[in-house]
């Protein structure tokens, strides 16, 4: 298949942006005449690398994405009090800002997920709609239900685990195998990670991430252990679209638990995937992001359905 014309690709912009702490890289793809979709990448501290699957949708819009502070391509400071949910908001409204992101679509994978959640909380001024891609709204529902998944692994293979973490040898290849078995049923289930995912994992900053969250996924002991806008999820007017895997470690029970507590809900779960269903099933994951931009864009805020607990 030959390659599209240099006029054919859509239109990439670079730069750096001031925020609280330092600056940060961004990438901004396309145009087209929707509301621009900006991206928040998980981790915390992954950068935006394994998100790029959604420059399919720069046809019809301008797709921007950044690395947040303390990973990827944006700066690295030495200072543990910029952890914190607070700030990444503050940092996430300089992005917009500087951007001239007046109105937008957000979409938060993972972390990024509760990222949306507390900056349309602070500030919902022209927040056309949330997606929330295997995004919690508890830190401690959260690493619970990675805790339950991990239980459930075979006994070998948790107590290979078990014992790495206990005698401290996580670096050890017998604990890398056995984490290898549970990233492979609930972080991609595919046989070959995509390049993207190994490129972010590359660019992590293991020190905003265990700040934040802990040394594993079922070990919540920083910033975000005690996170938790559950309650507060009926505040949020704006029209939220819910995606998640069902094998995913943002279980499709604590899916259904938010949708019910929102004003506009709608929940797809993709049955083949796990915490990455843009890449486990792409088309479909994008067939269902895409109308969901185009009906809010076309009509403000589309009619949907009520969620309950058991629909999902």
């Amino acid at each position: 298949m030959s390659e599209p014309r240099a006029a054919d690709r859509p239109p990439v912009e670079e730069g750096r942006i001031a925020v609280p702490g330092g600056e940060v890289w961004y990438r901004s793809v396309g145009g087209g005449g929707g509301t621009p979709l900006l991206l928040l990448h998980g981790g915390p501290g992954v950068p935006h690398d394994y998100l790029t699957p959604h420059d399919a949708l720069a046809g019809a819009r301008r797709v921007v994405y950044y690395d947040q502070l303390g990973c990827g391509r944006s700066d690295r400071p030495d200072d543990a009090s910029l952890w914190t949910v607070e700030r990444f908001v503050q940092e996430l409204a300089a992005v917009r800002a500087a951007l001239g992101l007046d109105r937008v679509h957000l979409l938060g994978q993972s972390w990024g997920g509760s990222l949306a959640l507390a900056s349309v909380l602070a500030h919902p001024e022209g927040v056309r709609s949330v997606t929330l891609s295997s995004g919690p709204a508890s830190g401690r529902r959260y690493g619970d239900d990675c805790l339950a998944l991990k239980r459930a692994l075979p006994a070998d293979v948790l107590a290979r685990l078990e014992h790495g973490e206990q005698a401290g040898e996580t670096d050890g290849a017998d604990y890398q195998e056995a984490l290898a078995v549970f990233n492979h049923r609930h972080i991609c289930r595919l046989e070959t990670w995509p390049e993207e995912i190994e490129r972010a994992n590359a660019g992590t900053s293991s020190v905003v991430y265990e700040h934040m969250w802990g040394p594993s996924e079922w070990t919540p002991t920083g910033v975000l252990a005690d996170w938790d806008v559950t309650d507060r999820l009926g505040e949020i007017d704006a029209p939220v679209l819910l995606l998640a895997g069902r094998h995913d470690i943002c279980t499709p029970a604590h899916v259904a638990d938010m949708a019910v507590r929102l004003r506009s809900a709608r929940v797809s779960i993709f049955e083949r995937s796990s915490h990455f269903p843009h890449f486990e099933e792409p088309e479909a994951y994008l067939s269902v992001l895409t109308a969901f931009l185009a009906e809010v864009d076309a009509g403000g805020r589309p009619s949907l359905a009520p969620v309950g607990r058991g629909d999902v």
